[in-house]
């Protein structure tokens, strides 16, 4: 992933890459613009981040070139039309260090990074691969896990965490949260609470609390084609 210089004096979040609206568009322009990262958005969203760009340009009433021209590349792309989601996300996580409850801000921030994940399809794989660069560009992949285990550690020190418990346990949720979001959205929200709930009361070293009610999933759903009844 290339690097992004900051903008940000150091030890901010700094700015969601993609965000920055070029200056200097003519009227046409910018609404070309606006009317793609709509599209995308919508696209990426029922879709997935792979989605054709042909699709996005039909959406938007333009052609792939005009895309192109605004965005030359499909990261780029993403990166514009998810900038909003990756604050959000980015600012969550400054609320999870200041939090004075350190399991409480864990866990906070996690809800809602994975509620975002199985509500939008083309979200997930923008943050589980930007989310290092949004946090701090002059830090880059590290400084995700290092805040990450920064957190732990004050949740750990607090008694909120089991011992043997390993930030890497994070990695293990959002990737299986990352599983749910083909599914309709009701159901991904379902199974992604009671997925949090069961990996929570996991990851603390009191005795777990009742879980929500299960979700209307089953195994033939691993194999089934997303939207298909």
């Amino acid at each position: 992933m290339p690097a992004q210089p900051s903008h940000k004096p150091s030890g901010h979040l700094g700015n969601v890459p993609g965000d920055a609206r070029p200056a200097g568009l003519r009227a046409d322009a910018r609404r070309n613009r606006e009317r793609i990262l709509d599209a995308a958005r919508e696209v990426f969203a029922t879709q997935g981040i792979d989605a054709p760009i042909s699709a996005v340009a039909r959406r938007a009433g333009v052609g792939a070139a005009t895309i192109y021209r605004h965005f030359p590349t499909r990261t780029a792309l993403a990166n514009a039309a998810f900038a909003e989601q990756l604050t959000l996300c980015a600012e969550a996580f400054d609320e999870a260090l200041a939090d004075p409850d350190p399991g409480h801000g864990l866990y906070a921030l996690l809800e809602k990074v994975c509620t975002t994940q199985v509500t939008n399809r083309g979200f997930a794989p923008v943050f589980l691969d930007q989310f290092p660069d949004v946090l701090d560009h002059d830090h880059k992949r590290n400084c995700a896990e290092d805040g990450l285990a920064r957190l732990v550690q004050r949740a750990r020190e607090a008694g909120q965490l089991r011992d043997d418990f390993d930030p890497t346990d994070i990695t293990l949720l959002l990737l299986a949260t990352n599983g749910l979001a083909g599914q309709p959205r009701d159901i991904a929200l379902a199974a992604s609470r009671r997925l949090r709930a069961y990996l929570f009361q996991a990851f603390q070293a009191q005795r777990p609390g009742p879980l929500p009610p299960p979700a209307a999933l089953e195994l033939r759903a691993i194999h089934q084609p997303p939207g298909r009844p």
